[in-house]
């Protein structure tokens, strides 16, 4: 479809210059650095901006493009010079193929962004799993620029039903989606779906409190559904009775329906996608972690020496797990779990991202991060990336515009990670007088802001830091085109050759000068796992126009 409306567009733009043949059209600019990235790492525009292979290797895609294989643990290009202007506009376009099924995340696609000065741009495909329990991200697009802004002001989106948490999140075919729990007798955990302007109630998938994981499979929204115990939140226990432990799939506008129930399990805890199926994990006693495997069939995997898996991440083959019997992490290659060991002090782990090509990891009872180092001559090493200020609890870890975020108990706060074991605190987000503990749980990107849930408020809060502009649907596998334009003081971010979304504006001055090397391929999530083909850059911006014409030379 795509293909045929861009062909109509240059058969509209042809008969306009025939009828009105003193309309001049600007010229398009000439290319800065080009990398077909067929052979080579090569710039064959002329300008000499050539790339330095690091395992990056080149062959045929499954439907013949000639193209560079990035292998998603080590395979990068390192460029020269910044390539692209410090504030100036500018293209970056590329053409990019998506592996299905994966055992890992996609990662970036370039990057000229320094972390420690938080200055740069970057543009990557973002999946979030384990973001405590839902898979908040499942292959999104972010464009985000910044010069060392301090974040905006936050703005509040109101507290959802009766919910005393925003237990999960997901970004789901162009909407924000969360999940509640809601503690009365006669109350349920539904499910809300948010816009970007208003919140449309999509109901309770069932009678029990609670909507605590939400995951997107197969292109659908998957909700997994539990009888939380809010003691475990030092609140009073809800009178409401009834077990959870189901998962539903999300038909529009406000359907659920059944996908069955995992055995012996009245709480979900985590859901994730890991090749090409959906996994779920019990989070009271007793252990259990679950395949589904279509309809209403959920097949047991086992669990590690009986321990509970609960947050689910994925990362370089992997399922890694979260624990609550131990301050554990685990990981599940699709046959057999293995420990990775307890980390120092711990006796609770909490959720997973992916930052700089690291897993790290958040935990209880000192709300320390520490970040996995691999295996040392067979034995698991954590290091230690500091800890939430005098909070106890590490919860949601997120990447976001080139950093890394979490959320906190008892006093539900955001921090910013800003490298070695330097965390800054951003916001207080829950303010509720007279309780013990006070959560940001759940977070995820949406157009282009950072968003967060809490407890005990039920209220959903968002930030701008620096300028985002981000493609809120999941690319399907295979081939797609993207075009990151900076224009006269905003970011444009292009899809298959259609406007996918606007950042908010910006001096058209901007500077964003660094030290970092420009890259494709890594950056500040992770190495890219995929092929990419034909990078362009410009140093000006690309029309709608010229944008499309490539999107169609491409596709055929």
């Amino acid at each position: 479809m795509t293909s045929i409306s861009v062909r109509s567009s240059h058969l509209l733009l042809a008969l306009a210059v025939l009828l009105f043949p003193n309309c001049v059209i600007a010229d398009e600019p000439e290319v800065v650095a080009h990398y077909p990235l067929i052979q080579d790492t090569l710039d064959h525009s002329g300008n000499g901006h050539h790339g330095m292979n690091q395992e990056v290797k080149f062959g045929t895609a499954p439907n013949g493009v000639r193209s560079a294989e990035f292998n998603g643990t080590s395979s990068s290009i390192q460029l020269p010079d910044a390539v692209i202007p410090d504030s100036g506009d500018f293209t970056v376009a590329v053409r990019v193929f998506i592996e299905s099924p994966t055992s890992d995340v996609p990662g970036d696609i370039f990057n000229y962004y320094d972390s420690l000065s938080r200055r740069g741009v970057q543009l990557g495909i973002h999946s979030a799993h384990g973001v405590t329990s839902s898979q908040s991200q499942l292959r999104t697009v972010e464009f985000g620029l910044d010069n060392g802004s301090t974040p905006g002001e936050w703005t509040d989106h109101g507290r959802l039903g009766n919910a005393v948490l925003i237990y999960s999140m997901a970004v789901h075919d162009g909407n924000l989606f969360a999940g509640t729990c809601e503690a009365g007798v006669e109350e349920s955990g539904r499910v809300f779906r948010f816009d970007g302007k208003t919140w449309h109630d999509l109901g309770a998938p069932d009678r029990c409190n609670s909507v605590s994981s939400l995951a997107v499979y197969n292109g659908e929204l998957y909700a997994g559904v539990s009888r939380y115990r809010l003691a475990g939140s030092s609140l009073a226990e809800s009178d409401n009775p009834n077990l959870g432990g189901r998962v539903y799939r999300w038909e529009a506008p406000n359907k659920w329906i059944d996908c069955g129930q995992l055995p012996n399990t009245e709480a979900i805890n985590g859901m994730t996608v890991f090749n090409g199926k959906l996994y779920a994990s019990s989070m009271y006693k007793p252990a259990g972690f679950y395949r589904y495997d279509g309809g209403k069939k959920w097949t047991d995997c086992g669990t590690p020496d009986g321990k509970r898996v609960e947050a689910l991440g994925v990362y370089n083959g992997h399922i890694y797990a979260t624990g609550y019997d131990e301050g554990a992490v685990y990981r599940y290659d699709g046959k057999a779990w293995e420990s990775l060991g307890t980390l120092p002090d711990a006796t609770q782990t909490y959720g997973f991202a992916v930052f700089q090509g690291d897993l790290y990891v958040s935990e209880w009872p000192n709300a320390r991060v520490y970040r996995f180092g691999g295996l040392k001559n067979g034995q698991p090493e954590w290091n230690l990336a500091g800890h939430l200020g005098d909070e106890r609890e590490s919860m949601p870890l997120l990447v976001y515009n080139g950093q890394m975020y979490a959320g906190s108990l008892p006093t539900g706060e955001v921090y910013r990670f800003d490298g070695g074991q330097d965390w800054k605190k951003i916001a207080r987000l829950d303010m509720t007088p007279d309780v013990k503990y006070r959560r940001v749980w759940s977070m995820a990107v949406f157009q282009g802001k950072l968003f967060a849930g809490t407890l005990p408020a039920g209220r959903v809060h968002s930030v701008s830091i620096g300028h985002v502009a981000t493609h809120d649907k999941t690319l399907s596998p295979g081939w797609h085109h993207l075009a990151a334009v900076r224009n006269q003081g905003k970011l444009n971010l292009y899809v298959d050759g259609q406007l996918s979304s606007t950042s908010s504006s910006f001096a058209s001055d901007l500077n964003i000068s660094n030290k970092a090397p420009a890259r494709i391929g890594f950056g500040t999530r992770d190495y890219f796992r995929g092929r990419m083909t034909d990078l362009r850059i410009y140093h000006a911006p690309l029309s709608s126009e010229a944008i499309s014409k490539l999107t169609v030379s491409e596709a055929e």
